[in-house]
């Protein structure tokens, strides 16, 4: 491929750049789920229902999402991003607007969980799969950097939903919300697309082997080989410790360290912040250390973490904050570490739809999270004890990236 190829008028090397902005403004309508407990208290108070029937939208829209990338995958291969995101951008939509019209939290797991979450697993698959193809030299800090708006979404979702709630209500703010996310997601889908067969940036020569493998394997070799059990198992750790630090931080933050409402909020949003940063950071360091040992240094960070909140009590403010920072900032790692090392490990070809795979450990992790957080509460009364499980994960996920984390031989 010549490299005069021009890439929104500019040179590839340099309009390539813009794809990663696309990606990471349409990352930002998507990533509002992280602003779902704005919502989950005026749910329940509207519908009259517990705490865990309000965290049910939650759940199964993190469900359908994780299970949607999959299904999804091949179809990004088959037609391209433009259309399979402006598909998924309308039905992401149709989802938050639906709920405007709903009278029971069943309608709300319907609209919001179910047919929303499916809209974000369309979505999602096209800004990952523009950047790894764009950027076959930078994989990691591309992805990273388009995924950092997933990330940090609930900084500004959240105070959006909160003042749309405050002046008209729950389900009339899903309704605004949903307008806004399905116009921008169209708008912003229409300019992406894959790179011509055979491009490569300008000054850059591929590495003798595709990620050690020697070539490109289909997703069927792929789930044969122990690379991928090492990449699967460690992302389900990742994940895990992140996705229950997030379902619990602001409860932790009120029951356990004593912190106001207000309070709390706030360092939520901080926390986001720093799952935002975690993208491009660990991204960059996938491509410098390769992923094994940036998946080692993010479990050494949740190992610390855990440790950190099993010290901490009443009135440790300090300690909560860095060990949620740190807990916020490896789940962004791990979402910027999994698409890098699908690509690096297992090649381009049919990329979409291999990662659709891989990221099924987002989805049991979310699950997984979720039980350990609530079992801990239910059983011993504190959310402090979820963090004996979490810190052995870190020492597990340590020794499997060590042995197992690596690119698969030549087959």
């Amino acid at each position: 491929m010549s490299n005069d190829t021009k890439v929104f008028g500019m040179s590839a090397n340099a309009g390539r750049w813009i794809f990663v902005f696309l990606g990471m403004v349409i990352n930002m309508c998507l990533g509002a789920v992280y602003a779902y407990s704005v919502f989950k208290k005026p749910l329940e108070e509207l519908f009259k229902i517990s705490a865990t029937q309000g965290n049910l939208p939650y759940m199964i829209f993190l469900a359908m999402f994780s299970l949607f990338i999959f299904l999804s995958g091949k179809f990004l291969d088959k037609f391209g991003p433009k259309i399979v995101m402006i598909v998924g951008g309308i039905v992401v939509g149709i989802g938050w607007i639906l709920t405007y019209f709903a009278t029971s939290i069943t309608m709300v797991i319907i609209t919001y969980g179910i047919i929303g979450g499916a809209g974000v697993g369309i979505v999602y698959g096209g800004p990952v799969s523009v950047a790894t193809r764009w950027f076959p030299d930078k994989k990691g800090l591309a992805v990273g950097l388009s995924l950092l708006g997933f990330g940090a979404s609930a900084f500004v979702t959240a105070p959006v939903a909160k003042t749309l709630i405050q002046s008209h209500g729950p389900l009339p703010a899903f309704g605004i919300m949903g307008v806004a996310f399905l116009i921008v997601t169209v708008i912003l889908s229409m300019p992406m697309k894959f790179p011509p067969a055979g491009y490569k940036p300008k000054g850059w020569t591929p590495p003798a082997t595709a990620g050690g493998g020697g070539k490109s394997i289909t997703t069927g070799q792929m789930i044969k080989t122990s690379s991928f059990y090492g990449l699967w198992l460690c992302y389900i750790l990742g994940a895990t410790a992140g996705l229950m630090a997030i379902g619990i931080s602001a409860a932790v933050g009120r029951e356990v360290i004593g912190l106001d409402v207000g309070t709390a909020a706030t360092l939520v949003m901080v926390f986001a912040i720093f799952n935002g940063i975690g993208r491009p950071i660990f991204g960059a360091l996938t491509d410098k250390i390769t992923p094994k040992w940036s998946a080692v240094l993010s479990f050494i960070i949740i190992f610390v973490a855990s440790v950190m909140m099993l010290l901490a009590s009443k009135g440790s403010v300090g300690l909560y904050a860095v060990a949620f920072c740190g807990f916020w900032l490896c789940l962004g790692g791990w979402l910027a570490i999994g698409p890098a090392a699908t690509a690096g490990f297992f090649g381009l070809d049919g990329y979409a739809q291999k990662y659709g795979v891989v990221f099924s450990a987002y989805g049991l992790g979310a699950i997984i999270g979720g039980i350990i957080s609530g079992s801990a509460k239910d059983a011993f009364g504190s959310y402090t004890m979820a963090f004996y499980p979490t810190a052995a994960m870190g020492i597990l996920g340590i020794i499997l990236a060590i042995i197992l984390l690596k690119p698969p031989k030549n087959t």
